[in-house]
């Protein structure tokens, strides 16, 4: 990808298609623009592209799932039908064909999770730079300050510089707000304000969540490979229930499932009562009936003894105490009421959950450019012409599991293949 130099006005003069944002929708869109044939460069201020693609999937970067059009509208619970079109363009195949095009192999994990066969986020990145300058796009690492708008229409990009790039069609693939040091700073959002956008208020989605509770900060670190959660609102209805991976931290808990817990949480009023299932795979007789042949087998230990074989070491303090059964009581002497109630906690461990993290620690932004106002088969505004929106920054966010790199990779596609045909056309 070539870079335009600092000052060098003559190379920033125009462009058939400017795209401001570097990441994953906009090197997506980058290469597609070129490839059509348009003059495209992309205006990024970061030293790097693709920033926030090396911390994605803690360096792995899940960046697509296997499911099909039905398990992806499944799994974005904002504005999913808006994602249409996105998806007929360009696909979770099309990306993975892509991908090796350039030099980067996948492979499938559980749940249609895909990921670069090294486990790197950084042979995603090398493939997405590789389409790009392959294409002949070229970057210009600088700071947008606004869009240009002449004669009621997109004009192109006034740097913070103050230098002007000319553009017969700009695409915004800023991001939202979440990670803001990988450069999410929100900027898309005052460029969509300009034009006359309604942005919906940006809200954390994809956030670890906070609890009432203090014991969870005895379990920081304490991961869970199989547990089942449910979470219910304040009239006592079941908000959500899931099951896979959770992670207790110093605040309260994160990990997959829980992560996508708070995608549905985020429209709604905390606390919420917290449910987890510590042995989902037998049901309360099944499990009555382990923890009866365990506590016959420790029947003269010390009840604090007698737990090794059931949960993880840094639980069995949590659960005692929860219990309310004495650590120092002998087995044999715990009642059929007590250990009913250990069941219990085993099978529906109580937590509260007042709120979340902040949306700075989100994986994804709720939130942005109102999908009303952009039209879906082109990703176009409907008020400012050649105007064009791509990635995180609309109003469209999705569960864990890759749903939402797609997103952006769709979109950014479909928003470059739109806007470069449309230069094309009027050259």
């Amino acid at each position: 990808m070539q870079t335009a130099k600092k000052g060098d006005v003559a190379s920033l003069k125009s462009y058939d298609v400017l795209i401001i944002g570097g990441g994953a929708a906009g090197l997506m869109a980058a290469g597609t623009s070129a490839g059509f044939g348009a003059k495209t460069a992309v205006v990024e201020k970061n030293e790097k592209l693709g920033k926030k693609l090396y911390i994605t999937g803690k360096g792995r970067c899940n960046v697509t799932n296997s499911a099909d059009l039905d398990g992806f509208l499944a799994n974005i619970p904002t504005n999913g039908r808006f994602l249409y079109s996105a998806f007929s363009s360009f696909f979770n195949n099309d990306l993975v064909s892509l991908l090796a095009r350039y030099g980067t192999k996948t492979k499938t994990e559980r749940g249609g999770r895909i990921f670069p066969q090294s486990d790197h986020s950084s042979d995603i990145i090398a493939a997405l730079s590789k389409y790009a300058l392959g294409s002949g796009a070229e970057w210009i690492r600088a700071s947008a300050a606004q869009i240009l708008i002449r004669d009621g229409k997109i004009a192109g990009v006034k740097l913070e510089t103050g230098e002007e790039i000319a553009a017969k069609k700009v695409i915004v693939a800023t991001g939202g707000v979440s990670y803001p040091q990988t450069g999410s700073t929100g900027d898309g959002y005052r460029f969509a304000r300009f034009a006359g956008h309604h942005i919906v208020a940006p809200k954390p989605s994809l956030v670890p969540l906070v609890t009432k509770e203090r014991w969870v900060s005895d379990l920081m670190g304490l991961s869970l490979r199989n547990a089942a959660i449910r979470i219910k609102g304040a009239d006592g209805k079941e908000l959500y229930r899931d099951f896979g991976e959770m992670l207790f931290t110093h605040y309260g808990v994160s990990g997959p499932i829980i992560l996508s817990a708070s995608a549905y949480l985020k429209e709604k009023t905390p606390p919420f009562p917290l449910e987890i299932d510590l042995k989902p795979a037998l049901d309360a007789a099944a499990l009555d009936k382990r923890v009866l042949r365990d506590f016959t087998a420790a029947a003269n230990k010390d009840f604090a003894n007698s737990l090794d074989a059931l949960l993880p070491k840094k639980l069995i303090s949590v659960m005692i105490q929860l219990s309310g059964i004495n650590s120092h009581k002998k087995v044999h002497d715990i009642t059929k009421e007590e250990r009913a109630f250990l069941v219990h906690l085993l099978k529906a461990l109580p937590l509260t959950i007042t709120g979340t993290r902040p949306i700075a620690e989100a994986i994804i932004t709720s939130g942005g450019v109102s999908t009303k106002e952009i039209y879906p088969k082109t990703m176009e505004s409907k008020l400012l012409s050649g105007l064009y929106f791509a990635g995180e920054v609309v109003d469209v966010d999705a569960l864990t599991g890759g749903f939402n790199l797609q997103i952006a990779f769709s979109t950014g596609y479909l928003a470059a293949e739109s806007a470069a045909l449309s230069a094309k056309a009027e050259t």
